[in-house]
């Protein structure tokens, strides 16, 4: 569809005088302006939402000692959030482990009395099951002592805060909120028209609302399997990548879901001129250099844009159009001597 070069004629290369005539005679790369098969799309609203937003609660009982984050800190997973009190878990800890010791040094002395059939299989069994539960209440203690250091389940950003020092806690008390900003979705109501096509097509992009951002595809939809009785439309959820994209949980954006396929005329960006308010292009035709003003559609991945008017399939346009500008300036003074 592209040509890389066009070389002008040797009757401009006359008109321009010196260094400008040599770079005028150098190749202007150029391209075709061409009809092309791309998505066809619907756009519709959306919201950005955290696809990882949980309240960490206490998980045993104690007094806190120290609160190490706060509203807006960012932590990562694993970091240590609260401390509680933990005198009585480390106490239960040590009673476990002796019990453990005491089941232990018995479940031994049964092993040889059983060996020399001074004892029975059943009073064997006991001593082995009492090892068992010893053991097992060991590890209910550990596990009761590492709950007093409260550690941050994914990396992420404090929202809420719900304690302070010094207050008592219980299991199931609310400590922190938090959300990770690294897993978002965008989630997006679909009219019913359009809701097989997208669920068959499975493809999205969400398309932010900075000027210039890119889009972004989506790596997974997820579609609720009714519909709002009031609306009649679908809520889709539109995974983004892992990742920071420079959006934040309840920020307004579109997804524009793929709905099928559709010819439209593309131009390269770069071949985009813009002066002012004005949009245009160098336009190549024979020997002759024109700028025409154009509209412009949606901007496409690959570096295409789609134009809505201003050209037709097969005129050429140049690449470097501070190059053709410059050209066309000295093309006129030329004339006008």
């Amino acid at each position: 569809m592209y040509t890389r070069q066009r070389i002008l004629g040797a009757a401009l290369a006359l008109l321009l005088g010196g260094a400008s005539a040599l770079w005028a005679a150098e190749p202007l790369p150029t391209a075709t302006v061409g009809l092309k098969q791309i998505p066809g799309e619907v756009v519709v609203d959306a919201l950005i939402e955290a696809v990882f937003q949980s309240t960490v609660s206490a998980q045993t009982a104690g007094r806190i000692t120290e609160v190490l984050v706060d509203v807006d800190d960012y932590v990562t997973k694993g970091d240590v959030l609260v401390r509680l009190r933990d005198t009585e878990q480390r106490a239960a800890l040590k009673a476990a482990d002796a019990r453990v010791e005491e089941a232990s040094a018995a479940f031994k002395r049964m092993e040889e009395l059983l060996a020399r059939k001074l004892v029975s299989q059943a009073e064997f069994d006991k001593a082995q099951a009492a090892l068992k539960a010893a053991s097992a209440a060991r590890e209910q203690a550990q596990e009761q002592l590492e709950h007093t250091v409260v550690r941050a389940p994914y990396s992420g950003i404090v929202v809420k805060r719900h304690i302070e020092p010094g207050e008592s806690a219980n299991p199931g008390k609310p400590l922190m909120t938090g959300l990770s900003l690294e897993s978002l979705r965008a989630v997006a109501n679909v009219p019913q028209g359009h809701i097989e096509t997208v669920r068959r097509l499975q493809r999205a992009r969400v398309l932010f609302p900075a000027a210039g951002a890119p889009s972004v595809e989506g790596t997974k939809l997820t579609i609720a399997p009714f519909a709002d009785a009031a609306s009649h439309t679908f809520t889709v959820r539109v995974e983004l990548p892992t990742g920071r994209h420079g959006v934040y949980p309840g920020m307004f954006v579109k997804v524009a879901f793929v709905i099928g396929e559709e010819e439209r005329l593309l131009l390269p960006t770069a071949a985009v001129v813009h002066r002012s308010e004005v949009t245009g292009v160098y336009v190549i035709k024979g020997e002759a250099i024109t700028f025409r003003q154009i509209r412009l559609g949606r901007q496409l991945e690959g570096g295409e844009v789609e134009v809505l008017a201003g050209l037709s399939a097969g005129e050429e346009v140049a690449l470097a159009p501070i190059r053709a500008g410059v050209m066309l300036k000295e093309m006129r003074a030329g004339k006008g001597k």
